[in-house]
Protein backbone atom coordinates (compact mmCIF):
# COMPACT_ATOMS: atom_id res chain seq x y z
CA UNK A 1 0.00 0.00 0.00
CA UNK A 2 1.03 3.33 -0.61
CA UNK A 3 1.72 6.22 2.36
CA UNK A 4 1.54 9.67 1.73
CA UNK A 5 4.17 12.38 2.36
CA UNK A 6 2.95 13.31 5.15
CA UNK A 7 3.29 9.45 7.27
CA UNK A 8 6.50 8.79 6.04
CA UNK A 9 7.65 12.81 6.87
CA UNK A 10 6.17 12.63 10.19
CA UNK A 11 9.26 12.27 12.11
CA UNK A 12 7.96 14.05 15.38
CA UNK A 13 4.83 12.12 15.59
CA UNK A 14 6.53 8.75 15.21
CA UNK A 15 9.16 9.81 17.97
CA UNK A 16 5.97 10.26 20.28
CA UNK A 17 4.65 7.45 19.52
CA UNK A 18 7.82 5.39 19.69
CA UNK A 19 7.84 7.11 23.31
CA UNK A 20 4.14 6.02 24.23
CA UNK A 21 4.75 2.49 22.97
CA UNK A 22 7.87 1.85 25.09
CA UNK A 23 5.97 3.25 27.81
CA UNK A 24 3.21 0.52 27.33
CA UNK A 25 0.45 2.63 26.40
CA UNK A 26 -2.87 1.35 25.22
CA UNK A 27 -5.89 0.15 27.27
CA UNK A 28 -7.71 -1.17 23.82
CA UNK A 29 -9.26 -4.16 24.82
CA UNK A 30 -9.61 -7.45 22.14
CA UNK A 31 -13.59 -7.57 21.52
CA UNK A 32 -15.78 -7.87 24.48
CA UNK A 33 -12.54 -8.98 26.34
CA UNK A 34 -12.10 -6.35 29.18
CA UNK A 35 -8.69 -7.38 30.58
CA UNK A 36 -6.20 -4.72 30.58
CA UNK A 37 -4.12 -5.00 27.49
CA UNK A 38 -1.28 -1.65 28.70
CA UNK A 39 1.75 -2.46 28.35
CA UNK A 40 1.27 -4.09 24.50
CA UNK A 41 2.51 -1.00 22.64
CA UNK A 42 -0.69 -1.66 20.56
CA UNK A 43 -3.60 0.33 19.23
CA UNK A 44 -7.17 -2.04 19.43
CA UNK A 45 -9.50 -0.78 16.55
CA UNK A 46 -13.02 -2.05 16.16
CA UNK A 47 -14.80 -2.24 12.60
CA UNK A 48 -17.25 -3.57 10.91
CA UNK A 49 -16.53 -7.08 10.48
CA UNK A 50 -16.75 -6.87 6.60
CA UNK A 51 -14.10 -4.16 6.41
CA UNK A 52 -11.26 -6.38 8.33
CA UNK A 53 -9.87 -7.11 5.21
CA UNK A 54 -9.88 -3.57 3.48
CA UNK A 55 -7.82 -2.54 6.40
CA UNK A 56 -5.29 -5.00 7.14
CA UNK A 57 -2.35 -3.68 5.19
CA UNK A 58 -2.47 -0.39 6.57
CA UNK A 59 -2.52 -2.05 9.59
CA UNK A 60 0.50 -4.28 8.89
CA UNK A 61 2.33 -1.09 7.74
CA UNK A 62 1.34 1.04 10.67
CA UNK A 63 3.56 -1.51 12.56
CA UNK A 64 6.47 -2.05 10.29
CA UNK A 65 6.98 1.74 10.28
CA UNK A 66 6.66 2.33 13.99
CA UNK A 67 6.52 -0.88 16.17
CA UNK A 68 3.04 -0.50 17.45
CA UNK A 69 0.92 -3.38 16.70
CA UNK A 70 -2.58 -2.31 15.28
CA UNK A 71 -4.99 -5.12 15.67
CA UNK A 72 -8.39 -4.95 14.01
CA UNK A 73 -11.27 -6.33 16.04
CA UNK A 74 -14.49 -7.21 13.65
CA UNK A 75 -17.67 -6.47 15.08
CA UNK A 76 -21.32 -6.08 14.84
CA UNK A 77 -22.20 -2.32 13.35
CA UNK A 78 -25.24 -3.39 15.18
CA UNK A 79 -23.43 -3.49 18.62
CA UNK A 80 -20.89 -1.44 18.61
CA UNK A 81 -21.49 2.14 19.56
CA UNK A 82 -23.45 0.60 22.89
CA UNK A 83 -20.69 -1.28 23.63
CA UNK A 84 -18.12 1.74 23.04
CA UNK A 85 -19.94 3.85 25.22
CA UNK A 86 -20.24 1.54 27.94
CA UNK A 87 -16.49 0.29 28.31
CA UNK A 88 -14.65 3.92 27.40
CA UNK A 89 -15.83 4.91 31.06
CA UNK A 90 -13.90 2.21 32.44
CA UNK A 91 -10.88 2.71 30.46
CA UNK A 92 -11.32 -0.47 28.53
CA UNK A 93 -12.75 -0.62 24.98
CA UNK A 94 -10.85 0.05 22.21
CA UNK A 95 -8.31 2.98 20.97
CA UNK A 96 -10.53 3.59 18.07
CA UNK A 97 -13.98 2.69 17.04
CA UNK A 98 -15.38 2.60 13.04
CA UNK A 99 -18.73 4.20 13.07
CA UNK A 100 -21.48 6.81 11.49
CA UNK A 101 -21.27 10.90 12.29
CA UNK A 102 -24.81 11.09 13.71
CA UNK A 103 -23.25 9.09 16.74
CA UNK A 104 -21.30 12.13 17.25
CA UNK A 105 -23.53 13.79 19.76
CA UNK A 106 -24.39 10.96 21.32
CA UNK A 107 -20.40 10.21 22.00
CA UNK A 108 -19.64 13.74 22.61
CA UNK A 109 -22.07 13.87 25.07
CA UNK A 110 -20.81 10.99 26.86
CA UNK A 111 -17.54 11.97 26.71
CA UNK A 112 -15.95 8.66 24.80
CA UNK A 113 -14.21 10.79 21.94
CA UNK A 114 -11.30 12.92 22.12
CA UNK A 115 -10.58 15.53 19.37
CA UNK A 116 -8.65 14.56 15.87
CA UNK A 117 -5.78 16.77 14.38
CA UNK A 118 -6.06 17.27 11.17
CA UNK A 119 -3.98 19.35 9.89
CA UNK A 120 -3.22 20.24 6.36
CA UNK A 121 -5.02 16.90 5.48
CA UNK A 122 -8.32 19.12 6.29
CA UNK A 123 -8.18 20.06 3.10
CA UNK A 124 -8.05 16.51 1.27
CA UNK A 125 -11.52 15.73 2.20
CA UNK A 126 -15.28 16.28 0.27
CA UNK A 127 -16.52 19.02 2.08
CA UNK A 128 -19.37 17.79 3.59
CA UNK A 129 -17.53 14.69 4.97
CA UNK A 130 -14.97 16.86 7.17
CA UNK A 131 -18.18 19.31 8.06
CA UNK A 132 -19.89 15.25 9.38
CA UNK A 133 -16.67 15.37 10.93
CA UNK A 134 -17.33 18.28 12.65
CA UNK A 135 -18.83 19.00 16.43
CA UNK A 136 -19.24 22.80 17.78
CA UNK A 137 -16.38 23.47 15.92
CA UNK A 138 -13.81 20.31 16.70
CA UNK A 139 -13.05 17.60 14.51
CA UNK A 140 -13.67 14.13 15.90
CA UNK A 141 -13.71 12.01 13.85
CA UNK A 142 -11.35 10.87 10.30
CA UNK A 143 -14.00 10.30 7.84
CA UNK A 144 -13.53 7.79 4.88
CA UNK A 145 -17.35 7.41 3.07
CA UNK A 146 -20.02 9.57 2.08
CA UNK A 147 -23.51 7.84 1.28
CA UNK A 148 -26.29 9.70 0.22
CA UNK A 149 -29.96 9.24 -1.72
CA UNK A 150 -30.42 10.13 -5.67
CA UNK A 151 -33.18 9.24 -8.38
CA UNK A 152 -32.52 6.06 -9.97
CA UNK A 153 -33.97 6.01 -13.30
CA UNK A 154 -34.60 3.37 -15.53
CA UNK A 155 -33.00 4.73 -18.71
CA UNK A 156 -34.30 2.21 -21.07
CA UNK A 157 -37.66 3.36 -19.84
CA UNK A 158 -37.20 7.14 -19.59
CA UNK A 159 -34.38 7.97 -21.80
CA UNK A 160 -33.51 11.91 -20.31
CA UNK A 161 -33.42 12.97 -16.86
CA UNK A 162 -36.15 15.29 -15.47
CA UNK A 163 -35.61 18.22 -15.37
CA UNK A 164 -38.16 19.34 -12.66
CA UNK A 165 -40.43 17.22 -9.82
CA UNK A 166 -43.31 17.78 -12.40
CA UNK A 167 -41.65 16.92 -15.37
CA UNK A 168 -40.62 13.73 -13.42
CA UNK A 169 -43.74 12.86 -12.79
CA UNK A 170 -44.96 13.43 -16.09
CA UNK A 171 -42.56 11.08 -17.63
CA UNK A 172 -43.11 8.22 -15.55
CA UNK A 173 -44.19 6.77 -12.13
CA UNK A 174 -42.00 7.89 -9.59
CA UNK A 175 -41.71 6.09 -6.33
CA UNK A 176 -40.22 6.85 -2.63
CA UNK A 177 -40.22 5.16 0.50
CA UNK A 178 -42.25 5.98 2.88
CA UNK A 179 -44.59 3.41 5.28
CA UNK A 180 -47.38 4.33 7.76
CA UNK A 181 -45.14 6.46 9.84
CA UNK A 182 -43.84 8.30 6.63
CA UNK A 183 -40.10 8.82 5.99
CA UNK A 184 -38.73 12.00 6.39
CA UNK A 185 -35.09 11.36 5.40
CA UNK A 186 -36.37 10.31 1.86
CA UNK A 187 -38.52 13.34 1.95
CA UNK A 188 -35.91 15.93 2.98
CA UNK A 189 -34.70 17.28 -0.31
CA UNK A 190 -37.76 18.37 -1.55
CA UNK A 191 -37.81 20.31 2.11
CA UNK A 192 -34.62 21.87 1.90
CA UNK A 193 -36.05 22.99 -1.58
CA UNK A 194 -38.28 24.90 -0.32
CA UNK A 195 -36.11 26.61 2.13
CA UNK A 196 -36.70 24.64 5.27
CA UNK A 197 -33.85 23.17 6.80
CA UNK A 198 -34.24 21.05 10.50
CA UNK A 199 -31.99 23.59 11.79
CA UNK A 200 -30.32 26.61 11.12
CA UNK A 201 -26.27 26.80 11.43
CA UNK A 202 -23.92 29.01 14.09
CA UNK A 203 -20.89 31.26 13.50
CA UNK A 204 -19.11 27.49 13.41
CA UNK A 205 -21.13 25.96 10.49
CA UNK A 206 -22.40 23.59 13.11
CA UNK A 207 -26.39 22.73 13.93
CA UNK A 208 -27.64 25.26 16.31
CA UNK A 209 -30.38 23.48 18.32
CA UNK A 210 -31.64 26.74 19.55
CA UNK A 211 -32.42 27.41 15.55
CA UNK A 212 -35.35 25.61 14.66
CA UNK A 213 -36.14 25.98 11.17
CA UNK A 214 -39.25 23.77 10.71
CA UNK A 215 -41.49 26.06 11.50
CA UNK A 216 -40.36 28.61 8.59
CA UNK A 217 -42.53 29.91 5.59
CA UNK A 218 -41.04 27.03 3.66
CA UNK A 219 -41.51 25.02 6.05
CA UNK A 220 -45.57 25.57 5.66
CA UNK A 221 -45.22 25.59 2.38
CA UNK A 222 -43.79 22.18 2.11
CA UNK A 223 -46.35 20.91 4.07
CA UNK A 224 -48.88 22.13 1.91
CA UNK A 225 -47.10 20.57 -1.04
CA UNK A 226 -46.94 17.09 0.84
CA UNK A 227 -50.57 17.47 0.96
CA UNK A 228 -51.30 18.09 -2.63
CA UNK A 229 -48.98 15.12 -3.57
CA UNK A 230 -50.66 12.74 -1.66
CA UNK A 231 -53.83 13.70 -2.58
CA UNK A 232 -52.84 12.96 -6.41
CA UNK A 233 -51.17 9.82 -4.85
CA UNK A 234 -47.72 10.57 -5.81
CA UNK A 235 -46.61 10.05 -2.75
CA UNK A 236 -48.20 7.17 -0.32
CA UNK A 237 -47.69 5.94 2.75
CA UNK A 238 -48.72 2.03 1.87
CA UNK A 239 -45.54 2.13 -0.34
CA UNK A 240 -42.90 0.96 2.07
CA UNK A 241 -39.35 0.29 1.34
CA UNK A 242 -39.87 -3.27 -0.61
CA UNK A 243 -42.88 -1.76 -2.69
CA UNK A 244 -41.06 0.79 -3.87
CA UNK A 245 -38.01 -1.52 -5.06
CA UNK A 246 -40.25 -4.09 -6.44
CA UNK A 247 -42.23 -1.54 -8.36
CA UNK A 248 -38.83 -0.65 -9.95
CA UNK A 249 -37.69 -3.62 -10.47
CA UNK A 250 -40.84 -5.36 -12.11
CA UNK A 251 -40.69 -1.74 -14.46
CA UNK A 252 -44.04 -0.06 -13.32
CA UNK A 253 -41.89 2.60 -11.89
CA UNK A 254 -39.24 4.64 -13.87
CA UNK A 255 -37.64 6.75 -11.48
CA UNK A 256 -36.87 5.36 -7.74
CA UNK A 257 -35.89 8.03 -4.92
CA UNK A 258 -32.95 5.56 -3.10
CA UNK A 259 -29.63 5.37 -1.77
CA UNK A 260 -26.37 3.35 -3.39
CA UNK A 261 -27.76 0.17 -0.97
CA UNK A 262 -30.56 -0.57 -3.19
CA UNK A 263 -28.37 -0.28 -7.27
CA UNK A 264 -27.33 -3.67 -6.98
CA UNK A 265 -30.50 -5.21 -6.66
CA UNK A 266 -31.56 -2.87 -10.03
CA UNK A 267 -28.63 -3.58 -12.19
CA UNK A 268 -29.00 -7.66 -11.09
CA UNK A 269 -32.56 -7.21 -12.59
CA UNK A 270 -31.16 -6.08 -15.64
CA UNK A 271 -32.18 -2.76 -14.95
CA UNK A 272 -30.23 0.19 -17.62
CA UNK A 273 -29.53 1.96 -14.15
CA UNK A 274 -29.15 5.85 -14.57
CA UNK A 275 -28.20 7.84 -11.36
CA UNK A 276 -29.94 11.41 -11.74
CA UNK A 277 -30.24 14.76 -9.70
CA UNK A 278 -32.92 14.95 -7.23
CA UNK A 279 -35.26 17.53 -9.05
CA UNK A 280 -36.74 20.07 -7.11
CA UNK A 281 -40.11 20.56 -7.12
CA UNK A 282 -39.39 24.53 -6.65
CA UNK A 283 -36.65 25.38 -8.52
CA UNK A 284 -34.52 25.90 -5.90
CA UNK A 285 -31.69 23.00 -5.15
CA UNK A 286 -32.97 19.66 -3.73
CA UNK A 287 -30.23 19.02 -0.85
CA UNK A 288 -30.32 15.65 0.79
CA UNK A 289 -29.03 14.03 4.00
CA UNK A 290 -25.45 13.01 3.78
CA UNK A 291 -24.62 10.24 5.77
CA UNK A 292 -20.95 10.24 6.50
CA UNK A 293 -18.68 7.26 7.76
CA UNK A 294 -15.23 7.56 9.90
CA UNK A 295 -13.23 6.56 12.73
CA UNK A 296 -12.98 7.54 16.41
CA UNK A 297 -10.42 8.15 19.07
CA UNK A 298 -11.72 6.67 22.31
CA UNK A 299 -11.13 10.00 25.03
CA UNK A 300 -10.00 7.28 27.49
CA UNK A 301 -7.10 5.86 25.51
CA UNK A 302 -3.76 5.99 26.36
CA UNK A 303 -2.01 6.21 22.78
CA UNK A 304 -3.67 8.74 21.39
CA UNK A 305 -1.21 10.23 19.15
CA UNK A 306 -0.64 6.94 17.62
CA UNK A 307 -4.06 6.43 17.39
CA UNK A 308 -4.47 9.62 15.37
CA UNK A 309 -1.57 9.35 13.23
CA UNK A 310 -2.67 5.46 12.14
CA UNK A 311 -5.96 7.56 10.99
CA UNK A 312 -4.42 10.82 9.37
CA UNK A 313 -1.77 9.28 8.01
CA UNK A 314 -2.58 5.76 7.22
CA UNK A 315 -6.27 5.63 7.02
CA UNK A 316 -6.57 9.10 5.28
CA UNK A 317 -4.67 8.07 2.38
CA UNK A 318 -6.07 7.23 -1.09
CA UNK A 319 -5.17 3.30 -1.11
CA UNK A 320 -6.99 2.77 1.71
CA UNK A 321 -10.10 4.81 1.14
CA UNK A 322 -10.10 2.86 -1.99
CA UNK A 323 -10.07 -0.48 -0.34
CA UNK A 324 -12.72 0.71 1.87
CA UNK A 325 -14.74 1.43 -1.19
CA UNK A 326 -14.35 -1.97 -2.74
CA UNK A 327 -15.26 -3.25 0.63
CA UNK A 328 -19.21 -0.97 0.62
CA UNK A 329 -19.11 0.36 -2.79
CA UNK A 330 -20.02 3.54 -0.59
CA UNK A 331 -17.85 7.29 -2.41
CA UNK A 332 -14.74 7.56 -0.49
CA UNK A 333 -14.36 10.61 1.88
CA UNK A 334 -11.27 11.62 0.61
CA UNK A 335 -11.30 13.39 -2.79
CA UNK A 336 -8.69 12.01 -4.57
CA UNK A 337 -10.43 8.57 -3.92
CA UNK A 338 -13.86 9.75 -4.23
CA UNK A 339 -12.29 10.93 -7.78
CA UNK A 340 -10.77 7.99 -8.81
CA UNK A 341 -13.92 5.73 -7.74
CA UNK A 342 -16.31 8.12 -9.55
CA UNK A 343 -14.84 6.49 -12.84
CA UNK A 344 -17.76 4.13 -12.42
CA UNK A 345 -20.86 6.32 -13.82
CA UNK A 346 -23.48 5.10 -10.99
CA UNK A 347 -20.81 6.37 -8.14
CA UNK A 348 -19.82 9.59 -10.33
CA UNK A 349 -24.14 9.90 -10.64
CA UNK A 350 -24.01 9.52 -6.76
CA UNK A 351 -21.21 12.09 -6.40
CA UNK A 352 -22.85 14.49 -7.86
CA UNK A 353 -25.67 15.00 -6.07
CA UNK A 354 -24.03 14.56 -3.14
CA UNK A 355 -22.07 17.80 -3.55
CA UNK A 356 -25.57 19.46 -2.45
CA UNK A 357 -25.90 17.23 0.06
CA UNK A 358 -26.11 18.35 4.00
CA UNK A 359 -24.69 16.33 6.99
CA UNK A 360 -27.91 14.54 8.99
CA UNK A 361 -27.51 16.56 12.30
CA UNK A 362 -25.94 14.68 15.08
CA UNK A 363 -26.87 16.98 17.58
CA UNK A 364 -29.01 15.58 20.50
CA UNK A 365 -32.03 17.68 19.19
CA UNK A 366 -32.19 15.46 16.33
CA UNK A 367 -34.04 12.90 18.17
CA UNK A 368 -36.78 15.47 19.23
CA UNK A 369 -37.19 16.20 15.95
CA UNK A 370 -37.46 11.96 14.65
CA UNK A 371 -39.95 11.35 17.36
CA UNK A 372 -42.51 13.42 15.54
CA UNK A 373 -41.43 14.63 11.83
CA UNK A 374 -42.44 11.09 9.98
CA UNK A 375 -45.89 10.69 11.77
CA UNK A 376 -46.42 14.85 10.80
CA UNK A 377 -45.46 13.62 7.31
CA UNK A 378 -47.66 10.86 7.06
CA UNK A 379 -50.52 12.32 8.38
CA UNK A 380 -50.51 15.14 6.02
CA UNK A 381 -49.52 12.89 2.74
CA UNK A 382 -52.97 10.92 3.99
CA UNK A 383 -55.11 14.14 4.01
CA UNK A 384 -54.84 15.75 7.57
CA UNK A 385 -54.72 19.90 7.47
CA UNK A 386 -51.41 20.88 6.40
CA UNK A 387 -51.04 23.76 8.11
CA UNK A 388 -52.56 22.31 11.83
CA UNK A 389 -50.43 19.22 11.46
CA UNK A 390 -47.07 20.76 10.82
CA UNK A 391 -47.63 23.67 13.31
CA UNK A 392 -48.12 20.67 15.86
CA UNK A 393 -45.48 19.06 15.00
CA UNK A 394 -43.44 22.88 15.37
CA UNK A 395 -44.64 22.69 18.99
CA UNK A 396 -43.88 18.98 19.89
CA UNK A 397 -40.26 18.86 18.89
CA UNK A 398 -39.57 22.96 20.59
CA UNK A 399 -41.49 21.55 23.99
CA UNK A 400 -39.21 18.06 23.89
CA UNK A 401 -36.00 20.04 23.12
CA UNK A 402 -36.81 22.10 25.63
Amino acid sequence: MKVNKRGIAAAGAIAIVSTLTLAGCSTGTSGDDTSDSQGSGKLVVWVDAERVDALQDAADSYEDKTGVKVELVGKSVDDMKDDFIQQVPTGKGPDVVMGAHDWLGELSTNGVVAPIELGDSSEDYLPVALQAATYEGTVYMLPYAVENIAVLRNADLVPAAATSFDDMVSKGTFVVEQGTEGNPYHLYPFQTAFGAPVFGTDDSGSYDPTDLQLGSEGGFAFADWLGVQGAAGVLNTDVDGEIAKQQFLDGTAAFWLTGPWNVGAATDAGINVAIDPIPSPTGETASPFAGVKGFFVSSESKNKVAANDFLVNYIGTEDVQLELFKAGNILPALTAAADTAASDPIIAGFQAVGEDAVPMPAIPAMGAVWEFWGVAEAAIINGADPKTTWQKLVDDVTAAIK
